[in-house]
């Protein structure tokens, strides 16, 4: 149990500080304070005594020196049970500092508003994190506050007469986890300031959003953590309607809204378990969502719809006579948002923008022990990056199909198959561990749908090892195929596309999705 006699105030953040600076006035706490902070304080009224006067030495280099001084931190690190700490109190004029109240300087935001170089170095706290590690160290004596959300709490704890030890250890605990994500920020930034892809040491400072109410299955627990960035994505989204999102609606919204951020025009993906069932674009947002739909509709029964332009009423009309878990747009107009809510279960969420798919940034995947991480799969392919590897040239009509074909291919768990006509999906096979099985599954699901495939293209995140996943391709009516080549059989491949009259174009790209 500790008793507060000497607070320490110094906050970039000045929420609520004016009226916990009166408080600790009333409380007959003596309250030293610094620069903009002493102002604010004294300007509400509030006793101060500036550090300077403490410490006999003047803020000096545009403040970069005021509480880097022995009477500070021997305040902050010294134990009052230790006979030759209290001597050396006593012996070199410094008093006890029993309360310190910290934030720091507003790097992140600094950042994340484009401000130069020199004046983000400048809005790196320095005094700060070391009064916070000094205070947070030495907990048994010292309460150190970093979130004007535990003022209140705080009150409380001065109030019944003294600090809890328990209170005290979290809060520590709490200061120690606000300078280590601070410095974490801090180290990012400069990394992307050079030219170094792999940094001997790699760090994430994560924030905590939300606890889920359990993970993939029931017996697992979760959470939601973000990096802090600004991204248009299922993390940073606002849920107008329905229950709280799952772990798993996490993960299906997240690769549905990238998968539809891939087009152009106006595009709908459907997903169930982070694969695609059904896939199209379309001149209206209704087309492209009744194109889609087309493919797989009892698969899409609960499943994920994602789009890539302001949800319709037209659309929202038909998306209300499916039963569908979650819908994600860029936005919702007024009417369609009406419509959707008059189904309970539904969650609705909007976005504000699509994401760029051609932004940097990390894929990662635990393993015992570790994690891997690799750079995300932003690879795109245009005509120009086309090789026609058969005697046959591809169509205009084909070229724009496979291509469509490729991008959401890019989205299937591998090993992918995906058959497409007129700028949708007409066939997905997904995850099989033989590749011409997937082509078969692909088949079988268009088939089941009455989906004819004559005159389709089909298209392969990797290349086909050998004929037989084609020559089911061409059995099924494909005319063009699309895959990245590269196999030690490609010549076998390509005398069977030639002898069924295909037409083959290979990328010289592949896209696995594990």
């Amino acid at each position: 149990m500790t008793q507060i006699k000497t607070a320490l105030i110094s906050v970039s953040d000045k929420t609520q500080i004016e009226d916990l600076g009166k408080f600790l006035n009333t409380q007959n706490i003596k309250v030293l304070s610094t620069g903009g902070s002493a102002k604010a304080l004294r300007a509400a009224g509030v006793d101060v005594t500036d550090v300077s006067d403490v410490t006999g030495f003047p803020e000096i280099m545009d403040g970069r020196v005021k509480t880097l001084h022995p009477k500070i931190h021997g305040g902050l690190l010294a134990k009052r049970d230790d006979m030759s700490h209290t001597d050396a109190m006593d012996e070199h004029g410094i008093g006890g500092i029993d309360l310190l109240i910290v934030n720091l300087y507003p790097f992140e935001e600094t950042v994340k508003s484009g401000a130069d170089f020199e004046t983000c170095i400048e809005n790196i706290d320095i005094g700060g994190p070391a009064m916070i590690r000094a205070a947070a160290k030495n907990h048994k004596f010292v309460t150190t506050i970093t979130d004007p959300k535990d003022y209140n709490v705080l009150k409380k704890q001065i109030e019944s007469g003294s600090i809890a030890q328990e209170f005290s250890t979290a809060m520590a605990v709490k200061a120690f986890k606000h300078t280590a994500r601070y410095d974490t920020k801090i180290s990012c930034w400069m990394h992307s300031q050079t030219e170094d892809t792999w940094p001997e040491t790699l760090l994430f400072g994560l924030d905590q959003k939300q606890v889920l109410r359990y993970g993939e299955n029931p017996h697992q627990e979760a959470a939601l953590y973000v990096d802090g960035t600004q991204a248009y994505g299922v993390t940073n989204a606002t849920q107008h309607h329905g229950k709280e999102l799952s772990y798993n609606n996490i993960n299906d919204t997240d690769a549905a809204f990238e998968l539809v951020a891939e087009f152009e025009s106006p595009a709908v993906a459907i997903i169930k378990h982070a694969n695609p069932c059904g896939v199209a674009i379309g001149k209206t947002q209704k087309e492209a969502y009744e194109k889609a739909l087309r493919c797989d509709p009892v698969s899409a029964f609960g499943g994920i719809i994602a789009l890539n332009r302001p949800l319709d009423i037209e659309t929202a009309s038909l998306v209300s006579e499916l039963f569908v878990e979650v819908v994600i747009a860029p936005s919702i107009n007024e009417d369609a948002m009406e419509t959707l809510k008059k189904k309970k279960n539904i969650r609705l969420l909007t976005t504000g923008g699509m994401p760029d798919i051609s932004e940097k940034g990390w894929a990662t995947r635990s393993v015992k022990g570790g994690y891997l991480i690799q750079s995300k799969d932003n690879g795109v392919i245009t005509k120009q990056d086309l090789k026609t590897a058969t005697k046959r040239e591809p169509s205009a009509e084909e070229i724009s199909d496979m291509i469509f074909a490729w991008k959401v291919a890019k989205h299937v768990k591998s090993n992918a198959i995906v058959y497409a006509k007129d700028g949708a999906t007409v066939g997905i096979g997904a995850g099989q561990m033989s590749r011409v099985d997937s082509t078969k599954v692909a088949v079988h699901k268009a088939e089941s749908q009455g989906l004819d495939l004559k005159g389709s293209v089909v298209a392969s995140d990797a290349f086909f090892p050998f004929a037989d996943g084609l020559l089911n391709a061409a059995e099924a009516g494909v005319s063009a195929v699309i895959q990245p080549g590269g196999s030690v059989r490609d010549e076998e491949v390509i005398k069977a596309a030639n002898d069924k009259g295909l037409s083959m174009v290979f990328t010289g790209m592949r896209h696995f999705r594990h």
